[in-house]
């Protein structure tokens, strides 16, 4: 990838260079790229890291939703205060930082795709120009689903003069986005131009267009209830454009450690009292617990006892029957909201200078903190399980909601193993699925049971922001919120992240207009399909 990378860089400056007189002339290289040679599929490796890298790490997912949404827990103390504003919504020194990362990268990224589809429409590669749609609206419905309203229409067209670009409804971006996909995926052809340095799909076009057609469906049902009819019909167009047909299709990106490109949420891991402070919550392992989960051994371990033991990366017990997740919403100050005082508390390891209050709670095992483990962008078993999900809910799709869900469930086992650590065998999978079958009683009871399994797959997959956002979509799991001291949402799950500061200046009339047009910047006020 840092190939691709290097070249890209080297090449988008001179092509964007120009000067008057014989300067230019002089002073050129012949045997470098300019702007009519240089190949755009260059950029693509850089724009697919670049997404990779806003979703994970401390760019905010780690920080913010992998504890609202109450996969993982910390007590928020000591070197790692910062996560302060994800177990307790409580905001630490650096929080207007993390709230703005998204927004920042989230527009960098997509204005590099802005980038290479100028490009490419220059040089007529109109296969090229559709990946890159596929990718600007992975990207930016990334960015508009924490915020609310975002720039859209006239967004990323600095370059001819719209410095200061509209907030566009949140309603709006979406059929836009919907509409833009479907355009785009229509225009993909096997006679077209090959698409080169696809470090994801390697340039598989079949691959893309079920990529393209699966984000239409995520997308759709996020609709399902402020705009249904549109939900089922971008949910069929899904289905007969072909979305993800197995574990083979998932978009699953590479890390490249040695070459600069690690996995950023193992480097966030990898922090010395991130190792310490960073547990499964009680919420996940109680749940893996209660269906007997082949995931909990491969995800969670008990660490050697003691603190130092607590903070290194010695392999702990995997063993299912002894892991206890962390409960949400305590510290380690002493007082009514010390650890020690949570229900069931397990006690400490070690003793003396060498104690771990906190050293019976699971953590994540190694692949969490690997820096070569792929990203999980989206994944063949949430693709079964959203159409598990719009079976259940009566639309017209082809399979039926246990059918879809066992796919789910299988997907989400066997694809594990791409972290690079244990693997769960297929029939492993599938006899774990045929004991778990969904419960078809009520829609309600389906509905409940499949998307708390898009909750635990997405966070076990560390994609935090889907887990809160599918749980924002449908309510399940049932989440009790934490109500600790000075939290910054009225002692509620926060539903999207503020807008950045910067916004104040660089667009004050978009920002004061979105702001008014969604009722406030809250941590609690809602986006569009919220409901």
């Amino acid at each position: 990838m840092k190939k691709y990378i290097s070249i890209f860089l080297t090449g988008i400056l001179l092509a964007v260079s120009s000067c008057d007189g014989d300067f230019a002339e002089i002073n050129t290289d012949p045997n470098r790229a300019d702007g009519n040679v240089f190949d755009p599929n260059l950029i693509l490796p850089t724009v697919q890291s670049n997404y990779s890298n806003m979703m994970t790490g401390y760019t905010g997912a780690i920080l913010f939703q992998s504890m609202w949404v109450q996969v993982m827990a910390s007590t928020s103390t000591g070197g790692a205060n910062y996560y302060s504003n994800a177990d307790k919504y409580v905001a630490s020194g650096s929080t207007n930082s993390y709230i703005q990362s998204v927004w920042n990268d989230g527009y960098a990224a997509a204005s590099r795709v802005y980038q290479m589809q100028s490009l490419a429409e220059e040089k007529g590669f109109s296969n090229l120009v559709a990946v890159g749609t596929i990718w600007k609206v992975l990207t930016l419905s990334f960015v508009t689903d924490i915020y609310g309203d975002i720039p859209y229409s006239e967004a990323l067209q600095a370059e001819t003069g719209i410095t200061q670009p509209k907030y566009d409804p949140q309603s709006e971006v979406y059929m836009t986005m919907l509409s833009e996909l479907e355009t785009a995926l229509s225009s993909i052809s096997d006679s077209g131009d090959e698409i080169k340095n696809d470090v994801m799909y390697g340039g598989d076009l079949v691959k893309w267009k079920k990529l393209g057609y699966s984000i239409m469906l995520r997308i759709a049902m996020r609709l399902v209830d402020v705009d249904p009819s549109t939900a089922q019909s971008y949910v069929q167009k899904a289905i007969s454009g072909g979305v993800f047909s197995s574990a083979d299709d998932e978009a699953v990106l590479v890390s490249d450690q040695g070459n600069g490109y690690a996995n950023s949420s193992a480097n966030a891991l990898n922090v010395t009292d991130d190792i310490y402070e960073v547990r499964w919550s009680d919420n996940l392992i109680n749940f893996l617990k209660a269906n007997n989960d082949p995931r909990l051994s491969v995800i969670s371990e008990i660490p050697v006892a003691g603190l130092a033991a607590n903070k290194g990366t010695a392999v702990g017990d995997n063993d299912p029957a002894l892991q206890i997740g962390m409960p949400n919403g305590f510290d380690l100050k002493g007082g009514a909201t010390d650890i020690t005082n949570a229900p069931n508390y397990p006690g400490s390891t070690g003793s003396g200078d060498d104690i771990s209050p906190i050293g019976k709670y699971s953590r994540p095992t190694a692949i969490y903190r690997d820096r070569d483990a792929p990203v999980f962008i989206l994944t063949y078993a949430e693709i079964q399980f959203l159409l598990a999900d719009a079976a259940a809910r009566g639309y017209s799709v082809p399979g039926t909601a246990s059918f879809y869900y066992a796919a789910g469930l299988e997907g989400a086992l066997e694809s594990i193993g791409k972290f690079g650590g244990a693997t769960i065998s297929s029939s492993v999978a599938s006899a774990f699925a045929s004991a778990n079958p969904l419960d078809t009683s009520s829609s309600e009871a389906s509905l409940s049971m499949i998307n708390e399994q898009i909750w635990a797959t997405t966070g076990i997959f560390a994609n935090f922001v889907e887990s809160w956002n599918n749980w924002k979509r449908s309510g399940y799991p049932e989440l009790t919120p934490v109500n600790y001291t000075g939290n910054f949402s009225s002692g509620q799950i926060p539903r999207r992240q503020l807008y950045p500061a910067s916004e104040s200046t660089t667009n004050p009339d978009g920002l004061s207009n979105a702001i008014s047009n969604m009722g406030g910047d809250t941590w609690i006020n809602t986006v569009w399909w919220d409901k």
